[in-house]
């Protein structure tokens, strides 16, 4: 009789720990959405006292590039690689501000859904835009990125790193006993 050599069931792909160097490349763009964000203040400034001219429209259309691409691919990073093992820590508090780090990123979004069309129709050439919309949307944004930021820089990350070094020590102890 043979035995029919029975099929293991396919494992869920474990996500790897996101690494001290992929922390440098977060960190990197924390420092970009910053200069982006001063940026969009600047471009607010300018609009509201002249028409959008060439330089308007290019830094108008880099701001759009930049939220729509860097920015994005960067939360996603986050959401798969910075949160989930600190959502399993026993840190109720840490838990608490992964959680609202993860709302922002939906009101981030939200925000820019809102914010975009003005500024990719100045990029394209439009001349129409109500500064005070502009202003105004532009702000809260801006202030919920720098908060957003303030929190990531501040209490997650460290504590992502500490786990990553920690995680990196023992690993080391054990291969080298």
């Amino acid at each position: 009789m043979s035995h029919a050599r029975r099929q293991r069931p396919a494992r869920t792909p474990v996500v790897a720990p996101v690494t001290l160097h992929e922390f440098e490349a977060l960190d990197q763009t924390h420092a970009q959405v910053l200069q982006t964000l001063r940026q969009l203040e600047r471009l607010v400034e300018r609009l509201d006292r002249d028409e959008p001219d060439s330089a308007a429209r290019a830094a108008a259309s880099a701001i759009c590039a930049f939220f729509d691409g860097t920015a994005r691919s960067h939360h996603e990073e986050e959401e798969r690689v910075v949160f989930p093992p600190l959502l399993v820590s026993s840190d109720a508090a840490l838990i608490q501000h992964v959680q609202r780090l993860q709302q922002d990123h939906g009101w981030l979004e939200e925000d820019w859904h809102e914010l975009r069309p003005m500024l990719a129709t100045i990029g394209e050439g439009y001349a129409w835009h109500e500064p005070e919309s502009l202003r105004q949307m532009a702000s809260v944004f801006s202030a919920l990125y720098l908060e957003h930021i303030a929190l990531e820089e501040t209490l997650v990350y460290p504590a992502a790193k500490a786990r990553l070094t920690a995680a990196e020590s023992a690993e080391q102890r054990r291969t080298s006993t």
